[in-house]
Parts: C-alpha cells; structure tokens; sequence
C-alpha cells in the first residue's frame, strides 16, 4: 500500500435541517484511508457511518469540509466508486449476467466484451454458472454475489460497502466474508466497510475506524496486526479475541474507559 491516501476526510462536517430541527450527522471528521486498504466503520446509531460512506459515493453533500478520492474533491458519483447496499437492488426482468452487465452498457462498454467482463466476474464469485437464472430463483448470498460482481465490473478503484451482509444467514455471512477477501487479495483494491458486527469488522479490516454519536465524530482507530490470508484459526486466536474485544469496548463502552 503507497502512503498516499485514496479517501480523505478533512474537517467534514455534515447537517441535516435548519434552525431548530438542524441535526448534525458528523462533525469535525478527520480521516485517511490508504490506497489498496480494507477498512472498517463501526459505532452506535446516529454515528454518521451510512453517512460518511454516500459523501464518498457522492450521493450525500458536505455541509463544510472535504471529502476527496485519489487527491480530487468528490461532487458527485463516479465510476471509480463501486457502492454495494444491504439492499441487492437487481433488476428483476434482467438475468444474473445482464444485471453485472448493466454498469457496462451505460459506460458503452460492445456487446462481447460486455459478456465477456461479466461472466469472467460472476465466475469470481462463484456464480458463473447462474448467468442465465433470474435473481428471483436466487438466494440471498447469492443475490449478494451478483450485487458484488456488478459492483466489479466496472472496475472500480474503490469498493463502498454499507453493511452488504447485514441481511444474511450467519454461515452465508462467514462465506462471502472469506470470499471478499480472497477477491481482495487478487486485486488490492481499497474497502471501506460499514457494519454493526464486530467480529465482523475486526475479521476483514486492516484498521477499524470507531465513530462516536451525537453528533457523529472519529472515536478511534484500531489497528488490526492479523495475518492474511484471514481463516477460522485466526477467528479463534487470542490475538483475534483481544482484538474484537478493544473494538467491542470502544463501541458500547466508551463511558466505562473514560472512568
């Protein structure tokens, strides 16, 4: 990973409302995220964490501050930005491969290298031979999949995900962790990753950014020292539990360390 940061925050601050029902999402948001990096966001309700990942997506204005990619002011979405939700948003009439494939026609991308960049995408995730299914005969880590391999196949420089598993079965949940960071380990490419989960957060991330609510601010930032590849006896460390459990602390009781 180079030194140079691929998202940036600088003295972000973010509102909603006026005058008596102004409330402020974040406030004051200093922040680096280095190229080719996972990180993770957690906190409580009303941190800011959907917040801060749309300023990056562009689909949320600043109130004051920056928010930048690769050194630029973000003013809008861009395909450098993949964003995947909890939500899979797939086009029901369209197939597995047309949903991965939409991105590409509307960046013009012909015919064959559209099909071309899809099935090799699908075939990253496991679903290659599902091309031609419908996402109603789907499940939903599959549905998940497709979701991710559409996000893909533009070739983004940065992958936004707002808890992307949040909604599925705890195994199915395990496995598409595993299988985002095989794909991450072929491409490097650079995650930010909303959660409510810290096993979660502490499993995939490089670093754990801790936000604070009320209004939304930066809390901490916890190093995760774990090796990759990351597998079921690196869960089971010592090393992982006495991560999970700083992170733990830092979320749900930020008022018994300050005592």
């Amino acid at each position: 990973m180079t030194s140079a940061p691929k998202i940036e925050f600088r003295n972000l601050r973010k509102t909603f409302g006026e005058g008596a029902s102004l409330f402020t999402a974040i406030d004051n948001l200093d922040l680096q995220i280095r190229d080719g990096e996972i990180v993770t966001v957690v906190g409580p309700s009303g941190c800011g964490k959907s917040t801060a990942m749309n300023i990056v997506a562009g689909l949320t204005d600043v109130s004051s501050g920056e928010c930048r990619v690769d050194g630029k002011l973000v003013n809008g979405p861009g395909p450098e930005r993949g964003v995947i939700f909890q939500q899979y948003a797939l086009f029901p009439w369209l197939t597995v491969r047309e949903n991965v494939e939409f991105g590409l026609r509307i960046q013009g991308v012909g015919k064959k290298d559209r099909e071309t960049r899809a099935l090799h995408y699908l075939d990253l995730v496991g679903l290659k031979a599902f091309a031609d299914a419908y996402p109603k005969t789907l499940s939903g880590g599959m549905k998940q999949r497709c979701a991710i391999a559409r996000a893909y196949a533009v070739n983004p420089s940065v992958l936004l995900m707002d808890e992307p598993f949040g909604a599925l079965d705890a195994l199915t949940r395990v496995k598409l962790q595993n299988q985002l960071l095989d794909t991450w380990s072929r491409d490097k490419r650079t995650v930010m990753f909303i959660t409510h989960d810290v096993d979660e957060a502490v499993y995939i991330a490089h670093r754990v950014i801790v936000l604070a609510a009320n209004p939304g601010r930066l809390q901490e930032i916890i190093e995760v020292d774990l090796p990759f590849p990351r597998n079921d006896e690196v869960r089971l460390s010592p090393e992982f539990i006495t991560l999970r459990n700083k992170v733990w602390r830092a979320v749900y009781h930020r008022d018994d360390q300050a005592a």
